[in-house]
Order: structure tokens, then sequence, then C-alpha cells
């Protein structure tokens, strides 16, 4: 992903149209996906704001520091506060979707949630999804297919 905005994505987003059609490419049910587009942008984000793409996420104070300084806060401290908490909250299960990767492959080195991809994003819902979906009885799943 990248870290800056790019000029052809929508409405300024963070995402490009090709990662956002990556994103809708999955298989994943429209929630999960609207959940991964939400991760994928908290990501780049946090990239954004942290100037790299490797290492710990920013601290309260740098997320604060930046949100303050975008157009859609204008100087509201409350709601810089509060996006602050959201992106806070986002980078903790970011980092939970790295040690997921890390404890699955040795791919991922460095020591923050910083280095996750777009494709590493889609592997863990996909997991998620699959995981969700194993708990189903059977039977259920069997009386629940259309005559």
């Amino acid at each position: 992903m990248t870290a800056e905005i790019i000029p052809n994505a929508p409405d300024g987003s963070p995402l490009s149209l090709a990662e956002l059609a990556e994103l809708e490419a999955t298989l994943l049910p429209a929630l999960e996906r609207h959940q991964l587009r939400l991760l994928a942008h908290g990501l780049s984000t946090l990239q954004t704001i942290s100037g790299r793409r490797d290492g710990p996420v920013p601290n309260r104070d740098a997320i604060e520091a930046w949100a303050l300084k975008q157009p859609a806060c204008a100087g509201d401290a409350s709601f810089a506060g509060a996006l602050a908490e959201q992106l806070l909250l986002t980078a903790d299960q970011l980092q939970r979707i790295r040690e997921f990767h890390k404890n699955s492959t040795d791919a991922l080195g460095g020591e923050g949630a910083l280095e996750l991809e777009l494709a590493e994003l889609c592997s863990w819902a996909q997991h998620q999804a699959n995981q969700r979906l194993a708990i189903i009885p059977a039977a259920v799943t069997a009386t629940s297919a259309p005559p």
C-alpha cells in the first residue's frame, strides 16, 4: 500500500483505485470487506502520519498533531482526540494481524504493524471468515441450502 494520497483515488483516499479493486475482489461478505477497507485505510493513514512503512505506529500526540492539520478537523481538538483514539484502536488490531502473520510465516521482519501489506490484511480476513464458517454445524448449512 502506498503511504501517500493517490491523485486518482476517490475523494483523496489514501487507497488507490487498484487497492480498492483488490479489496472488492475478495470473496468475503460485504461487512467483512467493509472492515477490511477500514483496516487498509487506517494502515495507510498511520503510515502517512509516521512517514514510513515499517516500525511501530506513531504515538497519540503525533496522531493528534497530524489530525489537527487536516482540513476535515478544522482545528477541532476534541475531534482530533477521537480520531486519534480510533486510529490507536486500529493500530492494536493491525498489530494482532501482524502477530498472526509472524506466527504463521517468517515473511515479516521488523518490529511493527506499519509493514503490513494489503495482501496480508486480505489473507487474515479470509482466515477469520474461514474460522467463523468452520464453527457452523454441518446440519445447519445442509438445512439452509435452497431446495
